[in-house]
């Protein structure tokens, strides 16, 4: 991974709250990451999904990006084992993505539709998953994301970029909402596997779709018009 000069704080602009700031577009090289990545504000986390056992071998840091056309995320997820997948389909996607190593990414722009949400996962292969969640079931997205993806065994990462086209995600996108989100790691092939949660859903068992828990998602930025 080619150093870069990253803010101080790994943490929340504001408990709960992560911020997108606007740029005119991201060149996705997850090994030599753009320049604009250092604008962006990270958080990080390294704890299970009942907010418990934290594991700095296992952090993830994510940022996020946003243009009129592309919402952009970088995971770099530390890693003490790799559990990948071999086979998906041509383009990369890759069903039940989940039961191996993935960083994942609930998305919800409407918080009004609690149980609407989009869901997109990348593994450190580069396979990927894009879902829409809804009341009852899901979906294939075919939101068109375009990714990233690079392991460096030496320092025992694995970074991911997403770009993700903003009509697959909202047809009428306002900077100034303010949506829901939450991100998670999973890492390991069986159980006892490794659930890891920006912001704690608490459930007894590990279970990343709880709305209620998610964090906030705010845009900075926005040109005018």
């Amino acid at each position: 991974m080619t150093a870069q000069k990253k803010p101080e704080a790994k943490r929340d602009v504001v408990n709960g709250e992560i911020l997108a700031k606007y740029v005119d577009a991201v060149r996705l090289d997850a090994a030599h990451p753009d320049d604009v990545w250092q604008n962006a504000i990270p958080i990080a986390f390294s704890t299970d999904w009942q907010g418990n056992n934290a594991n700095p071998g296992r952090e993830t840091e994510v940022r996020i990006l946003w243009s009129r056309q592309y919402l952009y995320l970088r995971f770099e997820c530390r890693y003490r084992e790799l559990f990948m997948f071999e086979d998906s389909d041509p383009n990369g996607r890759r069903d039940h993505l989940w039961d191996r190593d993935v960083a994942e990414a609930f998305l919800q722009p409407d918080p009004s539709r609690e149980r609407f949400y989009r869901e997109f996962e990348v593994s450190p292969n580069g396979m990927w998953v894009d879902l829409d969640i809804f009341p009852g079931g899901l979906a294939d997205l075919k939101s068109g994301l375009q990714r990233s993806v690079v392991v460096n065994n030496k320092s025992h990462t694995w970074t991911a970029e997403l770009a993700i086209p903003m009509k697959s995600l909202t047809t009428n996108f306002d900077p100034k909402a303010i949506w829901r989100a939450n991100f998670y790691r999973v890492e390991g092939m069986k159980e006892p596997r490794a659930y890891l949660a920006w912001r704690a859903t608490h459930t007894p068992q590990p279970n990343f779709h709880v709305p209620s828990a998610f964090g906030k998602l705010r845009f900075a930025g926005a040109p005018a018009n």
